[in-house]
C-alpha cells in the first residue's frame, strides 16, 4: 500500500516543523531520518495477513530478526512519536503501553502481546516486567534512509488494548488500512491539510492521542505541537503562536471554559483557532455554551472507541451542534438496533438504539479472544459499539450513554444518563455531575445523580435537583436518589469511571 507518510518522502515538506515536545523539535527530514535509523534496526514486516484472526501468541525475539510485534513505553515525548513512526515504518506492529499502569496489568498485556522487544526514551525507568524484555532506547537524532516496507494494507498497525472495565484488557488488533482511512476520512470532514498545526495535551497510549493527535498531522504532511502536560498557559501560548486546531477531552475543555472569564488572551486565542475538537467522551452542553459565549467559536465533536477508530464527526463545513458528534464519516456505515438487533427504520431524535457499524475503519479482531472477537460483531458483520444514541432525521447522531452504564429503564422509559447529567450541569449549585441507575422494586431502576458541589458548604437540595431536571426534560427522567462527591472517578483520558461509583 502507498506509505502512511508520505510527506516523509517529498522534498517539498522536508524543512517544515513535523513535531514538537517542549523546546525539542524535529522537522519532516529530521523524523524521516530519525524513524529510517530505528526502523532498519526492528527487521523485516510480518507476512501479509499473518494477525489478521487475532488468535496466535509469538515468542520473544530479537532485535536482531525480524520483530514480530514490538512494546512502546509510551510517555508523552519525541522518542515515542519517531518510535511509533519507525516501527509503522518497518512495517512492524506496535504495543503501546501506558505508563501508569499497574505491574499486573502491565505483564498481562505483554503476556498476551508477545512482543520482541521494548522501545523507550533513554532514561526512562520501566517497570519489572517491562525490564524482562530487551530494550531498545530511542535516538531522536540518528541518521538513516527513510525506506517504507512494502506492506499489505491489511497488515496490523497497532495492537491497542482495552480499559478493562469487564476483565483484563483486551488488545485490539488495528490493521494499516484502519489508520489511513480514518485519518483521511478526518481530513475531509476538517479540511485538514498540511498548513494546519495542531496542540494537544494527550497521552499518547491511545487512539485518540496517538493516531490523531500525531500520526494525524504527520499523514497531512502537517506539524503537532504536544504540550507535555495539558494547561491552559500553553494553549494560549500555541494556539497564539500560529497553530490552528485543538484536540482535546471534556475536562480539558471544562478546565479552559472554567478558566476563560479571566483570562482575556485565553479567550482570543481559541478565538482564532480554526478548529476546536473534543473527544473520548461527552462534552457537556454547559461548558459548550461558555466556551461559544466568550471566544464566538463552538468546539465540535467526533465519535470514535479503540476497536473502530472514528466513526463520525461534526463537519468542518456542518453545523456545530453542542451535544452531537455530528455525522458518519466517509466509508463509514452507522446504524441504530433495538435490544433484538432490529434496525431501527426511522430517524426521530428521539427513539434510543445501540450503535453498530462497519467499514473500513473496524478492528479485524481481539488478540488471543476468539470468543469475545466473534461476540463484537453480528453474523453481516456490523461491530456492536455498545453506545445507546438517537439520531436526528437529517443524519445527525447524539451519543446518550453506554448500555452497560448509561442506559436506564425506568418505569417503562429508556432513559440516557447523559442528558440528564447535561440538565444538572445548568444547576449553578453543581460543579460536576454523573448518573447512574439502580435497582428498584418499583420502577425497576432509579435514576441516581452523583453531584460534586460548587459551593461544598452549600449543598443544592436532592428535591431542588429533581424538580430543576424535571423542568428541562421531563418528570420521569427526574433522580430519585441525590448522592454529594469531592470528586468523580476519572481515568487517564477524563472520562467518568461509573463502575467506581458504587465504591465512593
Amino acid at each position: 500500500m502507498p506509505s502512511l507518510f508520505p510527506a516523509l518522502t517529498d522534498p517539498g515538506a522536508a524543512r517544515r516543523p513535523a513535531l514538537r515536545f517542549g523546546e525539542r523539535a524535529l522537522t519532516h527530514a529530521e523524523l524521516a531520518a530519525a524513524a529510517g535509523a530505528l526502523a532498519g534496526r526492528l527487521g523485516g514486516a510480518v507476512p501479509p495477513g499473518a494477525e489478521s484472526t487475532g488468535t496466535e501468541s509469538t515468542a520473544p525475539g530479537t532485535a536482531a530478526q525480524a520483530a514480530r510485534r514490538v512494546a512502546l513505553w509510551a510517555t508523552p515525548s519525541l522518542e515515542t512519536a519517531v518510535a511509533v513512526v519507525a516501527a509503522l515504518t518497518a512495517g512492524v506492529p506496535v504495543v503501546p503501553l501506558n505508563p501508569k499502569s499497574g505491574e499486573r496489568e502491565l505483564g498481562h498485556i505483554l503476556a498476551d502481546s508477545a512482543p520482541s522487544l521494548v522501545l523507550a526514551a533513554p532514561g526512562d525507568e520501566l517497570p519489572e516486567p517491562v525490564r524482562a524484555l530487551e530494550r531498545v532506547d530511542v535516538d531522536v537524532r540518528g541518521t538513516g534512509t527513510y525506506a517504507p516496507a512494502e506492506v499489505d494494507d491489511e497488515s496490523p498497525a497497532l495492537v491497542v488494548y482495552t480499559s478493562g472495565t469487564t476483565g483484563p484488557p483486551k488488545g485490539a488488533l488495528i490493521l494499516r488500512r484502519a489508520v489511513a482511512s480514518t485519518l483521511d476520512a478526518l481530513a475531509d470532514a476538517w479540511q485538514w491539510t498540511e498548513d494546519d498545526v495542531l496542540v494537544h495535551g494527550l497521552p499518547l497510549f491511545h487512539v485518540h492521542g496517538l493516531v490523531l493527535g500525531v500520526l494525524g498531522p504527520l499523514r497531512r504532511g502537517g506539524s503537532v505541537r504536544h504540550l507535555g502536560r495539558f494547561d491552559t498557559d500553553g494553549v494560549a501560548r500555541e494556539l497564539g503562536a500560529g497553530a490552528t486546531m485543538l484536540f482535546g477531552v471534556p475536562t480539558m475543555y471544562h478546565r479552559i471554559a472554567e478558566a476563560l472569564p479571566g483570562d482575556p488572551e485565553l479567550a482570543k486565542a481559541l478565538a482564532g483557532a480554526r478548529l476546536l475538537v473534543s473527544g473520548s467522551a461527552a462534552l457537556p452542553v454547559h461548558d459548550h455554551e461558555r466556551i461559544a459565549t466568550a471566544t464566538g467559536r463552538r468546539v465540535i465533536e467526533r465519535y470514535g472507541m479503540t476497536e473502530t477508530l472514528m466513526n463520525t464527526s461534526v463537519r468542518a463545513d456542518g453545523e456545530p451542534r453542542a451535544g452531537t458528534v455530528g455525522v458518519p464519516l466517509p466509508g463509514v456505515d452507522l446504524r441504530l438496533v433495538e435490544e433484538d438487533g432490529t434496525p431501527i427504520p426511522a430517524y426521530d431524535g428521539e427513539t434510543v438504539g445501540e450503535i453498530q457499524v462497519r467499514g473500513p475503519n473496524l478492528f479485524t479482531g481481539y488478540l488471543n479472544r476468539p470468543d469475545a472477537t466473534a461476540a463484537a460483531f453480528t453474523a453481516d458483520g456490523w461491530f456492536r459499539t455498545g453506545d445507546m444514541a438517537v439520531r436526528e432525521p437529517d443524519g445527525y447522531v447524539r451519543i446518550v450513554g453506554r448500555k452497560a452504564t448509561d442506559l436506564i429503564k425506568s418505569g417503562g422509559y429508556k432513559i440516557g444518563a447523559g442528558e440528564i447529567e447535561n440538565a444538572l450541569l445548568e444547576h449553578p449549585g453543581v460543579r460536576e455531575a454523573a448518573v447512574t441507575g439502580e435497582p428498584d422494586d418499583d420502577l425497576g431502576e432509579r435514576i441516581v445523580a452523583w453531584v460534586v458541589p460548587a459551593d461544598p458548604a452549600d449543598l443544592p437540595g436532592a428535591d431542588e435537583l429533581a424538580d430543576h431536571v424535571a423542568r428541562r426534560l421531563a418528570p420521569h427522567k427526574r433522580p430519585r436518589t441525590v448522592r454529594y462527591l469531592d470528586a468523580l472517578p476519572r481515568n487517564d483520558m477524563g472520562k467518568i469511571m461509573k463502575r467506581a461509583l458504587g465504591d465512593a
